[in-house]
């Protein structure tokens, strides 16, 4: 049974301002997530108040919770990997 995606507000934004050609790609990770919320190459990050998980899409990050119970994908960020981690 695949998860629901949640995408919230912020990374709403993130993403409107990323390029055109990018946003593509990373939408389609975003999807991705849904059968596989913890694909391969995947990080958890440390650190941080609540549990968050990394994934890439070449020099973009995208970060997002995952609840198990209710099957949900919560992408909370997307953005460059030199600016996501501030």
């Amino acid at each position: 049974m695949a998860y629901s995606i949640k995408v919230s507000t912020k990374a709403e934004k993130d993403l409107m301002l990323i390029p055109l050609k990018d946003r593509g790609k990373i939408s389609q990770k975003i999807d991705e997530l849904a059968l596989e919320p913890r694909p391969d190459g995947c990080l958890n990050l440390k650190g941080r108040s609540q549990t968050l998980w990394r994934v890439r899409s070449g020099n973009y990050r995208i970060l997002y919770a995952v609840d198990d119970q209710v099957r949900i994908v919560d992408v909370r960020r997307v953005g460059d990997r030199k600016d996501i981690y501030n």
